[in-house]
């Protein structure tokens, strides 16, 4: 939730914002109309609530029939007040559903544009030149009886699979090696619930534009997550936390469940975009001042474990269009995919400044007193598409794929071998 001290004295701030991310401006006006009307009732039953404080005590030093005709002004007066707590609390609810709508203000430094206007911040690695025809990951995935996606299609339908075989080490791989690697960095490792509730989705910023994406249980009003950011977000909400541990990082390792509505017909074929696929997610919460800095660092560490994937990528800032809710600058890591001759997000990291706290209730104690944190979440490995630019990468023309060494210890062997 933006900051209602901006929203009232500098809405044209946010007004650019939002028109920056391609969203409705008109919603400004809306919540500043809305904050009007929701100031003056709070104004209004302030002045009702002191009037009856001085009546009650004027009741109790009153006597006869001056007393009669007090406790008779008193009890309109009590009617009164709660009819003024009443439409103070609907005008702030107002206010609420209207400011909700509002994503975060965008950074400066950000691109302005849509989906294709992010910047190349740096490419890493080249992308290597075959001497032979190389295959896809879906044919990789049955040669050395890693991946399967007719049966996972069988089973569940489009866009699931079963990793076998190597294809399940690999996972458990990667998921050992990212969960040390952070671990090692000073993030407190955690296996959060999957399943939240509402008030979770909505603080975090996912039931907004990134609704659709959401698998909901009705029945039970839960959501499944599609990243753990959410559960590690709520976390700390309704928390008031030290400002001398901060910053607060922690690694969090899930499965994930996105609905991928609207992507019909792209990425059909493998395990590039699923219904499921684990994750190990990082997220901070710092203060508001270290946020940028913080940003950087997880960018870091998400190109480390790259390098250490010896793989091609590039770094992308990500343009104002394409942002999400939550976030007011985006950094995403492609990795090159060979058959695709072409760069696909693998991971990426968000700073989302003090929005997702002030909707979650996350502060920290000062000197002037309580304020929201700052929260940022950043991809240390999403486990499908960091198998298949793996798999793609360092395969041979014998259709064995070499492991890269950081993964030796964790797999017990260098290069994974055709099955049959």
């Amino acid at each position: 939730m933006i900051d209602v001290k901006v929203l009232r004295d500098n809405p044209d701030v946010v007004r650019a914002s939002q028109k920056a991310r391609g969203e409705d401006v008109s919603l400004v006006d809306k919540a500043l109309a809305a904050d009007e009307i929701r100031r003056a009732a709070i104004v209004e039953f302030e002045a009702l609530r002191a009037e009856q404080n001085t009546l009650s005590k004027s009741v109790g030093a009153a006597k006869g029939d001056e007393k009669a005709v007090l406790l008779e002004k008193a009890k309109s007066l009590s009617a009164a007040v709660k009819e003024a707590e009443a439409k103070k609390n609907s005008t702030e609810s107002d206010f609420k559903k209207v400011a909700m709508e509002i994503s975060n203000l965008v950074d400066t430094a950000a691109p302005i544009g849509g989906e294709a206007d992010f910047k190349v911040i740096e490419e890493v690695g080249t992308p290597r030149k075959f001497d032979f025809a190389p295959k896809d990951h879906v044919e990789l995935g049955k040669i050395l009886g890693a991946i399967d996606t007719e049966r996972g299609a069988k089973v569940s339908g489009a866009r699931f699979y079963y990793l076998t075989g190597v294809g399940a080490l690999l996972e458990l791989a990667l998921v050992n090696y990212a969960i040390a690697s952070a671990t090692k960095a000073g993030f407190i490792p955690v296996i959060p619930p999957v399943l939240v509730k509402p008030a979770a989705m909505e603080g975090t910023g996912f039931l907004g534009q990134a609704a659709e994406n959401v698998f909901h249980l009705k029945e039970d009003d839960f959501y499944l997550v599609g990243t753990s950011e959410v559960p590690l977000a709520a976390y700390h909400m309704d928390e008031i936390l030290d400002a001398k541990s901060l910053p607060l990082r922690y690694a969090g390792y899930s499965p994930c469940f996105r609905r991928e509505a609207g992507s019909y017909g792209k990425d059909t074929r493998g395990i590039i975009r699923v219904h499921q696929f684990e994750k190990v997610e990082m997220f901070s919460f710092c203060a508001p001042e270290q946020a940028a800095e913080e940003h950087k660092r997880l960018l870091q560490w998400e190109k480390d474990f790259l390098n250490a994937m010896e793989i091609p990528y590039r770094v992308i800032d990500v343009a104002t269009g394409d942002l999400g809710s939550s976030a007011n600058r985006k950094f995403d890591c492609e990795a090159w995919i060979p058959t695709q001759n072409a760069y696909r997000e693998v991971t990426s990291t968000s700073n989302c400044s003090e929005f997702q706290a002030r909707r979650l209730n996350i502060r920290t104690r000062g000197d002037n007193g309580t304020s929201p944190v700052a929260t940022l979440n950043g991809t240390l490995v999403a486990i499908p598409r960091m198998i298949v630019s793996i798999l793609e990468n360092h395969q041979q023309a014998d259709g064995s794929v070499t492991v890269p060494q950081a993964l030796q210890p964790y797999l017990g062997t260098n290069r994974f071998l055709p099955v049959g």
